[in-house]
């Protein structure tokens, strides 16, 4: 019998890789497809949460908009990846703003079917907080950078963190606008940023892909200061 290509997609997310077929069956058939448009919203910060949202293709970021229109970025989700656990899960309102940095397909899994399933099945939940344990982890990390670093320490931290052996490809959407809201600053110390390390030999900056030149030495600008 043939395997719809949806359900070998959820199946392998690692929310759902370890679950039994059948529980993997009741959230195959509840999924709703979402096509979502470059820079749509897919909820804001505050909206009753309506269920998990797992990303079959494209990007997206997870951002708290402060009231001047400054964003910090908390997260950049890609394909594979689940997002909105944790109000799904705590029932609290949606803590921050997801936005689609490309054309993306989203799959819906309504939060009265997810919390069905944590009941009936206690692998899923440990999955649940695996996972969650993994977001309170890099939410921890985003608050040490923020505090402990210099703007040029967490831009050599990410890069480091990002390269696939020397060298960080660059999504299209990329841009420095986006990656200074990563790192909680705004382009013009991004760019300085930039600068000083390719001028040091650390770095070389090109359309699409930074080239890392220098590792040691950049790892070491990412330490504390």
């Amino acid at each position: 019998m043939a395997v719809s290509p949806v359900y070998k997609f959820l199946s392998q997310v690692p929310y759902f890789s370890e679950i039994d077929s059948e529980y993997l069956e009741v959230i195959f058939r509840n999924a709703v497809k979402k096509d979502i448009a470059p820079d749509q919203v897919v909820f804001l910060e505050g909206d009753p949460n309506i269920g998990l949202y797992v990303v079959e293709k494209g990007w997206f970021k997870v951002v708290k908009i402060a009231p001047s229109g400054r964003e910090q970025v908390i997260n950049f989700i890609g394909p594979g990846e689940a997002f909105n656990a944790l109000s799904l899960f705590a029932d609290i309102p949606n803590p921050a703003t997801a936005v689609a940095l490309e054309s993306s397909i989203v799959w819906l899994l309504p939060r009265e079917v997810m919390l069905q399933m944590l009941d009936k099945y206690p692998k899923l939940a440990q999955s649940v907080i695996k996972s969650l344990a993994g977001r309170v982890q890099h939410l921890v990390g985003l608050v040490e950078d923020l505090s402990l670093r210099s703007v040029e320490a967490r831009l050599a931290r990410l890069l480091m963190e990002q390269a696939a052996g020397e060298t960080v490809h660059r999504q299209k959407w990329a841009t420095q606008s986006e990656l200074a809201a990563r790192l909680g600053t705004v382009t013009d110390v991004l760019s300085r940023a930039l600068r000083k390390l390719t001028e040091e030999g650390l770095i070389q900056v090109s359309r699409h892909q930074i080239q890392i030149l220098n590792p040691e030495e950049l790892k070491a600008r990412a330490e504390f200061e």
